[in-house]
């Protein structure tokens, strides 16, 4: 096998998730990276890692990014927001290449649209509870220069991975998570998806902002932490194919099935890894 940088070797970025959800980011980068050749890992046998102390979410994420570094991944995506919010920095501490996370993309993407339209400086963040519990997304807010409400929505990725995500009843959970969160905070006008599984019901999310009269600017952080990378990784000049290898550390049945609404694509074969305890 040639190294890595040898002329005519694509560039490998590799992309981490607990589960699905970071499928949704993979589908945003391939057509900005063509020609990479793209590693995934959902670590289906340890989901969920929102009900997992830090420390153990650390040991996780430590674990898949030493096996996708031994793969020859170049840049490691953590399209996780529980893994982002609790171990990203201990990720690249560890790892002797580029780390990008979920949140601060977001978080950029927000504070542009607010400059551009001269808005608010408030956001309302949907996520899960884990995600809301670390309170990353208000420190980071914090940061650009915005506020944040955070409305944790546990009912939200179940649904989604039922495959009902233009359903009456996910339509009818969004409306009262979204009707909860704008009355709490009526003067916001932007709205990041704070969870990767959000985009596959933005539509809904779209329509159920309009029928409560309050249209918001939505920020995809999938798609803004994909740019983000693109921007670290530029894709290489050689005209090579692009490829994906997709490993699941548990059910390669129902990650197959359930990955290609993420994906939108079918997926090729599923590799089974075991990382241990």
């Amino acid at each position: 096998m040639p190294p890595i940088n040898a002329p005519n070797t694509p560039r490998t970025i590799a992309v981490f998730d607990s589960g699905f959800g970071g499928l949704t980011v993979l589908r945003e980068l391939l057509p900005l990276l063509p020609g990479t050749r793209f590693l995934y890992l959902g670590d289906t046998a340890r989901l969920p890692y929102g009900a997992k102390s830090q420390q153990t979410i650390a040991r996780y994420a430590l674990s898949s990014a030493a096996f996708l570094l031994a793969q020859g991944a170049e840049m490691l995506v953590v399209a996780c927001n529980t893994a982002s919010a609790l171990a990203l920095e201990e990720v690249k501490a560890a790892l002797p290449i580029p780390v990008v996370g979920v949140i601060e993309p977001g978080v950029a993407a927000a504070s542009a649209a607010g400059k551009a339209a001269s808005s608010s400086a408030s956001v309302l963040v949907l996520a899960t509870s884990a995600t809301v519990q670390s309170a990353a997304y208000t420190r980071a807010c914090l940061a650009a220069g915005l506020n944040a409400y955070e409305k944790a929505c546990p009912l939200l990725v179940p649904l989604v991975e039922e495959g009902w995500i233009d359903h009456p009843v996910t339509a009818e959970v969004l409306r009262i998570y979204l009707g909860e969160a704008l009355a709490a905070a009526p003067e916001v006008q932007t709205l990041v998806l704070g969870c990767t599984h959000y985009p596959l019901i933005k539509p809904l999310i779209e329509r159920t902002l309009t029928e409560l009269n309050h249209p918001l600017h939505i920020v995809d952080s999938a798609s803004a932490t994909a740019h983000a990378a693109a921007k670290v990784l530029p894709a290489a000049e050689a005209a090579t194919p692009t490829s994906c290898t997709f490993y699941a550390t548990d059910s390669i049945e129902k990650f197959q099935r359930l990955g290609s609404a993420f994906l939108g694509r079918e997926l090729p074969s599923v590799e089974l890894l075991d990382l241990g305890g």
